[in-house]
């Protein structure tokens, strides 16, 4: 009899039951490699983008911090010009003053004796508003000589006190806050024995210029 279950011979090509059709290999492997290839584009992508960001942060971070710098020191500083033009108005009250000793005031005319009380109650007044804001007034007499707040005018030969020794106040000096707004000018005793060195400060106030100060004639 004729065997009518013989296979065709297209089906010689057919898989096996229960086998599954694999791809080629070759496929794979470029497939893979493509994912890795963009897994390491997002990722160096993301590094990127994160340095970006922290970068731009710490910049505004010291943008934030170098405004704030300068309003303060605009506050406390911003009058510094104009203190010191005020300062001519102080010095010629007290030359006023200086004009005249005690003996002189005590016999003076009543009225020139209230002129005099007047100046010294605006130079009073002048005095707190310029404290007011943060300028302030110091005379250094008796103080070692500290070229960051004093200029030295002149020597005077004083064997009593230590070479070096402001032995007398010419010109009252000024501070702005933590800066010297005029120097104090001063007469420095010469022929006594050395001064001892002083220990300067680890925090010292700066001039208007930015430079150090040294931690002697603060007011």
């Amino acid at each position: 009899m004729t065997d009518w279950t013989a296979r065709r011979p297209d089906d010689a090509a057919a898989a096996p039951e229960g086998a599954e059709a694999q791809p080629p290999k070759a496929e794979d492997a470029k497939e893979a490699q493509k994912i890795a290839e963009l897994v390491e584009t997002l990722a160096r992508e993301s590094a990127e983008n994160k340095d970006k960001l922290l970068r731009a942060l710490a910049e505004m971070e010291n943008l934030r911090r170098r405004t704030e710098r300068q309003v303060a020191d605009a506050r406390d500083y911003g009058i510094a010009a104009f203190a010191r033009d005020v300062l001519a108005v102080a010095d010629n009250m007290d030359r006023a003053l200086q004009a005249l000793d005690a003996e002189l005031r005590e016999k003076a005319e009543p009225g020139i004796k209230a002129l005099l009380d007047g100046v010294e109650i605006t130079e009073r007044e002048l005095l707190k508003v310029l404290e007011k804001h943060g300028v302030k007034k110091f005379e250094p007499s008796g103080q070692k000589f500290d070229p960051n707040f004093h200029q030295a005018m002149y020597e005077i030969s004083d064997p009593t006190v230590p070479a070096g020794t402001i032995a007398q106040v010419v010109q009252a000096g000024y501070m702005i806050g933590e800066r010297v707004l005029r120097p104090a000018l001063v007469g420095i005793a010469k022929g006594g024995p050395k001064a001892a060195p002083a220990a300067e400060a680890a925090d010292a106030p700066v001039d208007d210029n930015g430079s150090s100060q040294g931690p002697n004639g603060a007011a």
